[in-house]
């Protein structure tokens, strides 16, 4: 067991606080004014983590707190004392993950560990051209629901079925897929389902990417924030490309489009894409890593 110095952890969080407060602190200024922003609120409206749970900084497991009285609450920890070193307040104590919580978690570091293993081992789809989020907002003209984000239409909507309809559309990612519009649903080429995602889920997949993020969140306290703060960077980069490809017209947020209805738009998604891909890769990666640590520890 290391055991980081009070000073040096402290450091640590408030670090990673502020590396990640550049997005965090304009994501609470506009719930403040009432603001949404259909960009960048995404990681805190659909994903669980909230922004103080993001600040958050955890050592991960295997890692003490010294005299990390802070953490002696939260879910997961236990203290330890340490009787052969005192202070003037009495006996120092760290602060650590505890075995029997990684012990509880076992189901959860199985179930993530099978589905990254699974999409790390299939080669990268890049044909999707980001359809899915115009497959969200097919036919919506003809309901009276309207569309996901209240934002007009780039192409208007009879633009938009036209390209929906003109494509093919293989969306593999289930919680895309789930919020198709009924017309779309049988458009799709898969039929990704809530259960059998490590059949589906692939290297390529724009919101494959963007889970690293919350597969990272979900093994908190156990891994460290560092990893978690890496995949919500990408998370946040990936949520860009995915909403300059969707049929919204965002240029009064300054969000330029990527018209994938053109052949320069799709060969320029493919590329982004592809990028996110090959920048996902190591980090799914050492999550597979955490999982197989975590899942090594005797219960």
């Amino acid at each position: 067991m290391q055991v980081l110095p009070r000073d040096v952890w402290q450091a640590r969080a408030a670090a990673h606080a502020a590396r990640v407060d550049s997005f965090v602190e304009p994501h609470l200024a506009r719930r403040a004014d009432g603001r949404k922003h259909p960009v960048h609120d995404f990681l805190f409206t659909y994903y669980s983590q909230r922004p103080a749970q993001l600040r958050r900084w955890h050592p991960g497991f295997g890692v003490g707190l010294e005299d990390g009285e802070d953490y002696d609450a939260l879910k997961g920890y236990e203290r330890v004392e340490c009787a052969t070193r005192r202070t003037s307040h009495g006996a120092a104590h760290s602060t650590r993950v505890s075995t029997s919580y990684v012990a509880s978690q076992r189901p959860l570091l199985e179930q993530l560990h099978a589905l990254l293993t699974a999409t790390a081992a299939r080669p990268a789809q890049l044909g999707c051209f980001g359809l899915h989020e115009w497959a969200m907002v097919h036919r919506t003209a003809d309901s009276e629901g309207g569309t996901r984000h209240d934002w007009p239409l780039r192409l208007g909507a009879a633009g938009t079925d036209a390209v929906v309809e003109s494509h093919r559309i293989a969306c593999s990612h289930f919680d895309a897929y789930r919020f198709f519009t009924p017309t779309a649903r049988p458009l799709n080429t898969l039929s990704p389902g809530r259960d059998d995602r490590v059949a589906f889920e692939q290297p390529g997949c724009l919101h494959a990417g963007m889970d690293l993020y919350k597969h990272a969140f979900r093994l908190t306290p156990m891994v460290c924030s560092d990893l978690v703060a890496d995949c919500f960077e990408l998370a946040r980069d990936i949520r860009v490309l995915d909403m300059r490809a969707a049929p919204y017209d965002l240029g009064d947020l300054g969000v330029e489009p990527v018209p994938i209805e053109t052949t320069e738009g799709k060969a320029a998604y493919v590329e982004a894409q592809r990028g996110f891909a090959e920048r996902g890769a190591p980090l799914r990666a050492r999550l597979v890593a955490e999982c197989e640590r975590l899942l090594a520890v005797p219960v």
